[in-house]
């Protein structure tokens, strides 16, 4: 069995995953991106012109003339992708069957873009690096001979390189944050996040507790024997409603401390329990639960129409 801890970050991985897809094809990105793109190719159109008198050693034209043609098939895959998921978006609301009957032409176009863009990808990656070993090979001449084709070459493999270590340099921060800062990594979903999470209301129903340590004269009066971290007192009911946990239950899951005397928690439906400031925070995200996945919003439209 995982340990909840583990859990609650591969929830946290998920859902910055989806976080991610979502924004990489939002469209100020795939605007930007496509512009981007269209610049590389305007730019290698004009200096292939303003160059037709350069006589390189190595085969710069056709180099440059591949990395046009890669450039120009993201473009298609992207734009191909983001109109997909406007179309999925409008359609989310269409009846069962309009959406049944599209789905099979509807995968077929996924799996093409997807095996296209991954094809585009490793051409790119090879690309490069026949770029790299004609520019190499070439040397100091080329500058000489065809310095437009020479400095256009040298600007795109720089830019791919830039681009490759910035995304694994980013892959690895939110890989550690992940496995190490928990927090932060809710703090930046907090940020980006549309408010689809849980409302206020919604998190306010859920039940408050105040947790308190137990010593060993109240363990003697209790007549507990076994390891007690705590006990859970809920907030504004009479009598008292009261949760003793076990020294292994007795801590957040979401930033791994331990529960201290007269710290306030939220306890979902689940039965789950946090610091009411961490469940909120990941609330405000995602309105399940970070262990068990159960919706808070779903069980509270239950319990009203019963």
């Amino acid at each position: 069995m995982r340990e909840p801890s583990v859990a609650v970050r591969e929830s946290a991985a998920e859902h910055l995953e989806e976080r991610q897809t979502d924004w990489a094809y939002s469209k100020p990105v795939v605007v930007l991106d496509v512009l981007w793109n269209l610049a590389f190719v305007a730019v290698a159109a004009a200096v292939l012109a303003a160059s037709l008198g350069e006589s390189p050693a190595v085969p710069l034209r056709f180099w440059i003339a591949g990395y046009v043609l890669q450039c120009l098939l993201h473009v298609f895959c992207v734009v191909v992708e983001y109109r997909r998921r406007r179309r999925d978006a409008r359609g989310a609301g269409a009846g069962a069957g309009a959406q049944q009957d599209d789905a099979g032409d509807g995968d077929d176009k996924i799996s093409i873009v997807k095996h296209l863009e991954s094809g585009n990808t490793m051409f790119s990656f090879i690309w490069w690096i026949i770029g790299f070993y004609w520019v190499s090979a070439g040397g100091l001449a080329l500058s000489e001979d065809a310095p437009q084709l020479y400095w256009l070459s040298i600007v795109f493999l720089a830019f791919d390189v830039f681009f490759v270590v910035f995304c694994v340099a980013l892959a690895c921060v939110i890989g550690i944050a992940v496995c190490c800062c928990l927090p932060c990594i809710i703090a930046i979903l907090y940020a980006v996040a549309d408010q689809e999470g849980a409302s206020e209301d919604d998190i306010n129903s859920l039940s408050k507790y105040k947790f308190r340590t137990m010593g060993d004269a109240d363990k003697l009066v209790a007549g507990i024997a076994a390891p007690v971290g705590g006990v859970m007192t809920e907030c504004g009911t009479n009598p008292p409603v009261e949760h003793i946990l076990s020294a292994e239950d007795a801590e957040c899951c979401i930033c791994l401390c331990p529960y201290e005397d007269g710290v306030e928690l939220r306890e979902l439906p689940c039965n789950h329990h946090f610091h009411c400031t961490c469940i909120e925070k990941w609330l405000h995200i995602n309105a399940t639960c970070p262990l068990c996945k159960f919706n808070i919003i779903k069980s509270n439209l239950g319990s009203e129409e019963v």
